[in-house]
């Protein structure tokens, strides 16, 4: 084999031409070895390491360590479909926060426009219309803690407490791989629909710093985030790698006129105001050539506001003679840190680590009354702590991993093995006396020491894999974990994949896996009543007495099924194309579930300590839990495409496009204890149809000398609301609902870049500049006239056009 020397200086590194592509963002942080990583003397490639950074290889060259723990697996030759999101491209989306740009990028990728209640500043995302449970989120290839708080306004992420991704710095990010096919066997629970790997930074020098600045068409919802990152050099051993961040967001306001005023006195169709600010570090430091310390750590802090239901003016708060919009507040505390120990011995590759992390929510609620403190005593304060949770997760790890050659297989085979254990803590924490008093102050009733509880659990893992090419063109991959819950009893999932390359024009690739999703402590021991002017809802813990009078039963683990079959293309050069079919089946789906209304219904809230004001009709007040409520089968279809156009003189043009096809049916639904349906038609559509049923994006880049311009549409697909009746002889019914069609939408957004110095470059873009809306809900459907869009539908968002200023320096 040809022998090459490049001149990079501090560390002499041997390894084939297979493992060169490994060095991109992470030159001279790698230790790589000759051949198969095992045989040094077969080394012919000879490099040493020099201090600057290295430009990211070409995407066929690009390594990815997630859904597979073979060293040398590329984004092209995997045998899952997976996609690489780059730090350029999230920042070309103009958004300051993670997970809305990467829902712009990613097709298969959904979110809600809003979420009214205790989860309205939790920022998760959907894949292949899934719940965020059924993502695993990783950074650095380590689990990370989900928020403790559940989503428990209705809608499609009913009951999910998901990661919040935006409580990690976008400035501290490298790149994000997305693995988009069942992977439990690999990393345990809730990799069902797939996993969304963040990379983190390794830059040893340089300053990078950048300020978006922007705002939305109407004139509202200001936007302004700052970020900063830099890479230090650990003296030739390493390197530390450090970001800091801050967003504001201000306020935006949709609400049609409210029916009772005639007047604009709802506020809470929009985004709520909140400031974040996020700090990280990713460190690593090698004492020797075979062992190296690393770390890495996120912190964020947020406090967000968002208004609650407008109230009139009423005799039982004189102290209001106007009326008031109760205003919800939250603060929240989240941090990560992750210490380890990596090296090699006797020819093995080991890694032993530790993660702990913590999400801690206070919710607050102001500018209210608690109406029935004020009729036994002539007063009430205006502002209550109404509750606080707390969601902890610590994730020990030991995996070690080796390449073995033998003469039968045409390739090295890669075996790796670990074990896990992890140790999961939930905690409720009681509101204020005064937030629990009687029917509780006007907005959300507080919890109670009724309510508060400490719940905990372990879990235990182990896994093997092994990948090998028995043929040069033919790779196949085994996944095998046992995992045991103590809350949830244990499991064994598999995973088998494979991929056939006919030529280097086309190959073939597919997966059979199964999986497992325990219940969260969230959603077995979650409690919470909400009261709006005229109407009620409460969700009550799966054990407690009130659930168990309204038929709930203990909550099973959901059970999947996946398989995926798919081919790619490289019929030109610079074109590639991917197609993956796909089909996830899920037995004993946790979902909200069991929706009882009437005297049922306050019964059920009285036992758990909850009290519905009594002027409220008694069919307008209902109560749930989380029940293993039906078995979902999720078909759809993945195609990507990109293509590079060189216009010699004139730059080049980067061409992407994707598309995602998805639906969601009902296989069976389940029944209650007491004999009923756990679903009833609106809570099934939130599954069926409240997702696009396809999702495209596509556009393209021009790079000239210093000018960059970018321009993408994304469609839309159609999906379909079922609407609470609030007028006539169908108001809050329990059983009949409104089918609506939304149709399908069109966003258009653009960006112009130049590079004004070498340190310094500027972007003026749009996203949405046609200032393109949801489709309005007849009016006879808005509640109290105010809402006029479906908020819980997952497609096209009601804020309109946002416009904004990028500058970027760099040092």
């Amino acid at each position: 084999m040809k022998k090459l020397s490049i001149p990079l200086g501090v560390m002499l590194l041997t390894c084939t031409a297979s493992q060169l592509v490994a060095m991109h963002a992470y030159a001279g942080d790698m230790k790589l070895h000759g051949g198969d990583a095992q045989s040094p003397k077969k080394a012919s490639v000879h490099i040493t390491f020099k201090k600057k950074n290295v430009s990211r290889p070409k995407e066929d060259e690009t390594l990815i360590v997630t859904g597979t723990r073979d060293p040398h697996q590329t984004v092209r030759k995997s045998a899952s479909p997976i996609q690489v999101v780059t730090s350029a491209e999230i920042s070309r989306t103009g958004q300051s926060d993670l997970r809305d740009a990467l829902t712009q990028l990613t097709p298969s990728l959904t979110r809600a426009p809003l979420l009214i209640g205790n989860a309205n500043m939790v920022d998760v995302l959907r894949l292949r219309g899934l719940s965020p449970n059924h993502t695993l989120i990783l950074v650095d290839g380590k689990r990370r803690h989900s928020t403790s708080v559940l989503s428990n306004n209705s809608g499609p992420q009913q009951g999910s407490n998901g990661v919040d991704i935006d409580m990690i710095p976008i400035s501290a990010i490298d790149h994000v791989e997305i693995l988009q096919d069942g992977a439990a066997a690999l990393y345990g629970s809730d990799a069902v629909a797939g996993v969304i790997n963040i990379i983190l930074k390794h830059r040893k020098s340089g300053i990078t710093m950048q300020s978006t600045n922007g705002g939305r068409y109407a004139g509202d919802g200001f936007q302004s985030g700052e970020s900063i990152n830099a890479g230090f050099d650990l003296m030739g051993h390493g390197f530390f790698d450090l970001s800091a961040e801050y967003k504001y967001q201000d306020h935006t306001i949709r609400n049609s006129p409210d029916s009772r005023t005639g007047k604009y006195d709802f506020k809470d169709e929009g985004d709520p105001r909140q400031h974040r600010g996020t700090l990280s570090y990713n460190m690593q430091y090698d004492f020797l050539p075979d062992l190296s310390l690393y770390s890495f750590s996120t912190y964020g802090h947020r406090y967000g506001e968002s208004y609650q239901d407008a109230r009139v003016a009423s005799t039982d708060w004189p102290m209001y003679p106007n009326g008031f919009s109760p205003k919800e507040s939250v603060t929240e505390d989240d941090y990560s840190v992750t210490l380890g120990l990596k090296g090699e011995k006797f020819g093995w590759n080991w890694d032993l680590s530790t993660t702990y992390g913590s999400d801690h929510t206070s919710m607050d609620l102001f500018n209210t009354v608690n109406p029935s403190l004020y009729a036994a005593t002539g007063a009430s304060p205006s502002r209550f702590h109404e509750m606080a949770f707390t969601n902890t997760q610590w994730t020990n790890d030991f995996g070690i991993h080796r390449s073995f050659h033998t003469p039968l297989f045409a390739g090295p085979i890669n075996l790796a093995m670990g074990a896990q254990y992890r140790y999961d803590e939930f905690d409720i924490m009681a509101g204020d006396a005064n937030s629990y008093y009687g029917t509780g102050p006007q907005g959300l009733h507080g919890l109670s020491p009724q309510n508060a509880s400490e719940s905990n659990r372990d879990v235990t893992a182990g896994y093997v894999e092994l990948s090998a090419r028995p043929l040069k063109n033919w790779q196949v991959d085994f996944a095998g974990r046992y995992e045991y819950y103590t809350d949830a009893g244990d499991t064994t999932t598999g995973k088998v994949s494979t991929r056939y390359d006919f030529n280097k024009y086309f190959a073939l690739r597919g997966t059979i896996s199964n999986g497992f999703s325990a219940p969260s402590l969230l959603q077995e021991h979650w409690s919470n009543l909400s009261v709006a002017p005229t109407y009620a809802t409460g969700y009550l813990p799966v054990n407690s007495a009130g659930a168990r009078l309204i038929g709930a039963k203990p909550l099973h683990p959901e059970h999947t099924m996946s398989y995926s079959a798919g081919f790619t293309l490289d019929p030109l050069p610079r074109l590639h194309i991917t197609v993956d079919a796909y089909q996830i089946a899920i037995k004993n789906r946790i979902l909200a579930a069991g929706v009882y209304n009437g005297a049922n219904a306050i019964e059920a809230l009285r036992l758990n300590g909850f009290s519905v004001p009594s002027t409220l009709e008694s069919n307008a007040v209902t109560a749930s839990y989380y029940a293993n409520a039906a078995n979902t089968r999720t078909r759809g279809l993945d195609v990507t495409a990109r293509y590079q156009t060189r216009l010699q003189n004139w730059g080049k043009i980067d061409w992407d496009v994707a598309l995602n096809l998805n639906e969601t049916d009902l296989t069976h639904v389940g029944k209650d204890g007491n004999g009923n349906s756990l679903l009833n038609s609106q809570q099934a559509a939130y599954i069926t149809s409240y997702t696009p049923k396809n999702k495209l994006i596509f556009g393209g880049t021009w790079q000239y000398k210093k000018l960059g311009v970018s321009a993408h549409e994304v469609r839309y697909g159609h999906a379909t609301s079922s609407l609470t009746y609030y007028e006539g002889p169908l108001a809050y019914s329990n059983t009949d609902f409104m089918r609506y069609v939304n149709k399908a939408r069109f966003e258009t957004n653009l960006a112009l870049s130049y590079q004004v110095l070498p340190q310094l470059g500027l972007t003026l873009g749009g996203n949405n500049v046609g200032n393109a809306k949801q489709r309005r809900i007849p009016k006879e459907f808005r509640y109290l006239g105010a809402f006029q869009y479906d908020y819980q539908i997952e497609q096209l968002g009601y804020n309109g056009g946002y416009y904004y200023l990028q500058a970027n320096l760099n040092f």
